[in-house]
């Protein structure tokens, strides 16, 4: 069996599976500390997951790594903690921010390995799960009612998700074996490219043969905060009064799930009206069978 100091040299070196082995055998006393607490109920459990996606980006700040044991049981207690202080001041804010943010990308590992996992993690949820995560800490549009605007569901189904997806997440973590994870850079910068390339054949004037290939004929086509809603013909109709308003999208950001798709773009307004449109848009879509089958045309606040 090999020792604590030998798995935490394996996770920093980018083997996921050796930190899921150590959440595993340190989980009796992440517990304990987070039940002596908060006591029983559900606050502990999230403590507890909390700290296990903590570990998986810090655990390059641990000296020792023979204390991995009390070193995770300290994340416990300072997630617990910062729940008894979130409980005991109430301040009215739109939209509060989850414990952790696990999965922010300034936050995230470097190592290939860790990345990928997170990826396929990711993958491994329902597919609301899925888009309110990808939504929530791979793009800009990250506040609880952008979100909600977009998936057009209420606030707190939101927050509900977000806790749902925080907890699979941790679970997945500890049950990581050593297996390989398929390549996340590799799928976004696919995805890059097919955005990059979407935009140079709309400049061209051949969005509609493009649309007719890559969306389903049954296309659900979704902007104007939900009050625009038609097919595939109303997707490139609104593409081709852009360009001829002389409105030009500008590819900055694509991020890919199993099966949601999300680019992020700027809006270059013409010069002699440059209040024309707002300064950017989200293209939030959901693939079928390998094609497009729902777009939602988002503007960030």
């Amino acid at each position: 069996m090999l020792s604590d100091g030998e798995l935490v040299r394996a996770a920093r070196g980018g083997d996921v599976g050796a930190l899921g082995l150590l959440l595993t055998r340190h989980e009796a006393g992440m517990r304990a500390v987070a039940l002596s607490i908060l006591g029983y109920g559900p606050d502990a459990e999230d403590a507890v997951q909390d700290a296990s996606l903590a570990a998986l980006r810090r655990i390059g700040d641990l000296r020792d790594p023979e204390s991995v044991g009390p070193w995770l049981r300290m994340i416990v207690r300072n997630a617990c903690r910062a729940r008894l202080r979130t409980t005991r001041t109430v301040v009215p804010v739109a939209d509060p921010m989850p414990p952790a943010d696990p999965l922010s990308p300034d936050r995230i590992l470097d190592s290939l390995a860790s990345r990928d996992w997170i990826w396929h993690a990711v993958n491994e949820l329902t597919p609301s799960l899925r888009q309110t995560v990808l939504l929530r800490y791979f793009t800009d549009v990250n506040s609880y009612e952008q979100i909600a605007a977009i998936l057009e569901v209420p606030v707190g189904t939101i927050r509900s998700r977000l806790n749902q997806a925080r907890g699979r997440l941790a679970e997945a973590l500890r049950a990581t074996a050593d297996h390989a994870h398929v390549d996340a850079g590799a799928v976004n910068a696919a995805s890059a490219r097919e955005a990059v390339e979407t935009l140079e054949v709309a400049e061209q004037g051949d969005f509609p043969a493009l649309v007719a290939d890559r969306w389903l004929p049954e296309t659900e086509f979704i902007a104007g905060n939900g009050l625009i809603r038609g097919g595939r013909d109303l997707l490139t109709f609104g593409m081709d009064k852009d360009l001829t308003e002389g409105v030009h999208q500008r590819f900055v950001q694509a991020v890919e799930g199993r099966d949601v798709t999300i680019w992020t773009m700027d809006l270059i307004s013409p010069p002699d009206d440059p209040e024309h449109c707002p300064p950017g848009v989200v293209w939030v879509m959901t693939r079928r069978e390998g094609r497009f089958a729902r777009i939602r045309l988002f503007h960030p606040v």
